[in-house]
């Protein structure tokens, strides 16, 4: 079948007409062209015969022709693709160290000390990290556990679940044994039935904040958590609590080399699900702010009259703006995005909130005769969609107290996401226009305002651990780190960026990955920083590719992948945990004829994979020497500013007092030289 070309021309020779004269090679130029020999040519449409065929042939004809065309463009684009790809510099690629099968499908990781928690159907288990020893498990429920959060107290593990109704229950975790502490949200009546929308506990595990929604609104549960009655309750436990041995034999199949006992639960651990633990204590309900209306007051006076104190200025209450302006401002909106405004509007979905627990620091003023615990969180920070402000709630009240904000942080524009540094010492606060707010909560102020490039807009924020570049290796500095942050910004065009910020010198952003343009299955869906190892990050993309990757050089290091036998069914939104303190993460990975046999669930194949920093060659050294001493920062100028300010004028003054012992002795040196070359002038002296 012939190909449409509906202008393209060609010139034919007519077959029924001789040519005149011998043969000659025509001219360079069309000008000298024989006339005669035009007789004998024509131009034909070559998709006249084509356009000869009767209805609808002739349409069917363009549309097969115009679909081969297309069909072998995309062919070419492919295959230019795959050799680009075959052109690269693959990385080298690691293989899990430890295979972990299970019978069900886990749906959510956690990893805690030396625990990892799997959440899956009917429940969770717990394991051992280190030889996949399975050590309890928790199956009472009709559906599966969907997130599972495992907060270190110390020597015990807070551990929370949310279920697929939206539940959430409360567990603790006391010398391998299994606790259940509350249920927090379960009704008896399914129409009053509330669900989780998203939880947070905070450092050290003294309160605990629920977002729920039901009923068509939203609000934020605030918790305070006695830990210490539950260490004293675990400890001295009730003669009448009955203790119910539970053991199920787990399948292991991993790469080194794991005991056979390690396979079954150890005998003498125990789950005490009818011990009593005292509940959490219900202190604050905090709700979406109100859309600000005109105001009551008629005069200036009247509103100053309101209020009470400098806590909550900013939030929009006991305003002195009058219904009249803030229709004349709508009007004004409206004139001038008019033609964005037309058309039909969606129904707005409820409003979401982001939170987090905040240290005490000299940026929030709490009241002289509140005292909390060294390292206990004092402020809780809230920020809900659509809102340009930042609202800071005190964590020392009761139920009976009136909950208003005790600080306003206002932004110029909505505030989209967030994120609190481990040590909850740096805060960043993204908002939609694209701008970066950098805070410093432990010395009290702001870092800096960045903006990313244009048409990037924040999607997620993740902190990494300060590092610095030494001898072209990423190290950590030994010592404690002041106003000095790193962190990465996923925005929503999948393109990555590092901002780096460095006390008062103001925050710099750089691209670590574009925005993918000829590859998009390798559009990145899910980034982890690595703290075992210094500016390293995990990058997940859509192609199910885990990589890793230098933020300091942009570059790939390695990738981690599964057995040829597995691969990540939903690779847009893996499964996935990363250690705080261990050199591993989890992965999990999904059998190809998961989804084809999914009418016989007993033999679908779910493991998780187990995979070790330390086990492989390329990243052992980095792992091993990751910390630098103070010594070797001092010595080298480029690395000193690194060091705190006290540091800094300690190692200024050693040095200068070093600087004058050694002008001392040189000075002595200098004297003694010049008194031996004075006593010979003088013996010079006397011979003449």
């Amino acid at each position: 079948m012939s190909s449409l070309r509906g202008s393209q021309t060609q010139k034919v020779k007519r077959p029924i007409y001789t040519r005149k004269g011998p043969l000659e090679v025509p001219s360079p130029s069309e000008k000298d062209w024989s006339k005669a020999d035009e007789e004998d040519y024509g131009f034909n449409d070559l998709g006249q015969e084509q356009d000869s065929l009767p209805q609808p042939y002739r349409m069917i004809n363009k549309l097969v022709n115009l679909l081969v065309d297309r069909s072998w463009e995309i062919i070419k684009e492919r295959e230019a693709s795959r050799e680009a790809e075959l052109s690269q510099i693959q990385p080298t690629i690691y293989s899990p160290l430890v295979e972990i099968k299970l019978s069900t499908m886990p749906n959510c990781i956690a990893i805690s000390q030396d625990y990892m928690f799997i959440g899956g159907a009917r429940g969770f288990s717990i394991y051992h990290l280190y030889n996949a020893k399975r050590i309890c498990a928790w199956e009472k429920l009709k559906v599966d556990v969907t997130s599972i959060w495992a907060t270190d107290l110390g020597s015990e593990i807070l551990i929370a679940t949310v279920d697929e109704m939206g539940i959430i229950r409360l567990f603790y975790f006391h010398k391998e044994v299994l606790f259940l502490i509350k249920t927090i949200n379960e009704a008896d009546d399914a129409n009053k039935q509330t669900t989780c929308v998203k939880m947070e506990v905070s450092h050290g595990g003294d309160f605990a904040a629920f977002l729920l929604q039901g009923s068509g609104d939203v609000w934020l549960d605030v918790y305070k958590l006695p830990k210490e009655s539950w260490l004293k309750e675990v400890e001295h436990p009730l003669n009448s609590v009955n203790l119910k041995k539970k053991t199920k034999p787990l399948q292991l199949n991993s790469t080194d080399h794991i005991a056979a006992d390690h396979l079954e639960m150890d005998v003498n651990t125990v789950f005490k699900g009818d011990a009593k633990l005292s509940h959490p204590v219900y202190i604050m309900k905090i709700k979406p702010p109100k859309p600000v209306t005109g105001t009551t007051f008629k005069s200036p006076l009247e509103a100053f009259a309101k209020i009470e104190d400098c806590c909550g200025l900013g939030s929009g209450k006991n305003h002195f703006i009058k219904d009249s302006q803030w229709e004349q401002q709508a009007a004004i909106f409206h004139a001038s995005y008019k033609k964005y405004l037309d058309g039909e509007w969606e129904e707005e979905p409820l409003s979401v909130a982001m939170f987090h627990f905040l240290l005490p620091s000299c940026v929030f003023a709490m009241p002289a005769e509140v005292k909390s615990p060294s390292g206990a969180a004092c402020i809780l920070g809230v920020h809900w969609t659509g809102s340009h402000n930042f609202f800071l709630y005190s964590l020392h009240r009761t139920l009976k107290d009136k909950v208003d904000p005790e600080g306003v942080w206002p932004c110029a524009a909505p505030i989209v996401a967030s994120a609190l540094s481990s040590s909850c010492s740096y805060l960043v606060l993204a908002c939609e226009d694209g701008v970066l707010t950098l805070w410093d909560l432990a010395e009290g102020f702001p870092l800096g305002v960045v903006a990313l490039p244009d048409g990037c807009f924040c999607q997620s924020i993740h902190f990494l651990n300060y590092f610095l570049v030494h001898k072209r290796r990423n190290v950590y500095p030994e010592g404690p780190v002041k106003s000095k942050m790193k962190c990465v910004v996923l925005c929503t065009d999948a393109s990555l960026h590092l901002v780096t910020a460095n006390g008062t010198k103001g925050p710099t952003i750089s691209v670590l990955v574009e925005r993918p343009v000829k590859h998009l299955n390798e559009t990145i869906c899910a980034v982890a920083p690595v703290p075992a190892l210094p500016g390293m990050l995990l990058i997940f993309s859509w192609n199910g590719s885990v990589r890793l990757m230098d933020v300091a050089k942009s570059e790939i290091l390695c990738a981690f992948a599964p057995p040829r036998s597995y691969h990540l069914a939903v690779p847009w939104k893996p499964v996935f945990v990363v250690s705080l303190h261990h050199p591993c993460f989890l992965l999990r990975g999904d059998h190809p004829d998961e989804i084809e046999c999914t009418s016989n669930a007993k033999k679908i194949r779910n493991s998780i994979f187990y995979f070790n920093f330390e086990a492989y060659p390329l990243l052992e050294e980095i792992s091993g020497n990751c910390t630098i001493p103070q010594s070797d920062l001092t010595d080298n100028k480029a690395f000193s500013q690194a060091l705190p300010l006290e540091k800094r004028c300690e190692h200024f003054l050693q040095k200068r007092l070093e600087k004058v012992k050694k002008n001392t002795m040189r000075e002595q040196e200098h004297w003694t030289r010049l008194q031996k070359y004075s006593l010979i002038l003088q013996r010079e002296g006397f011979m003449k």
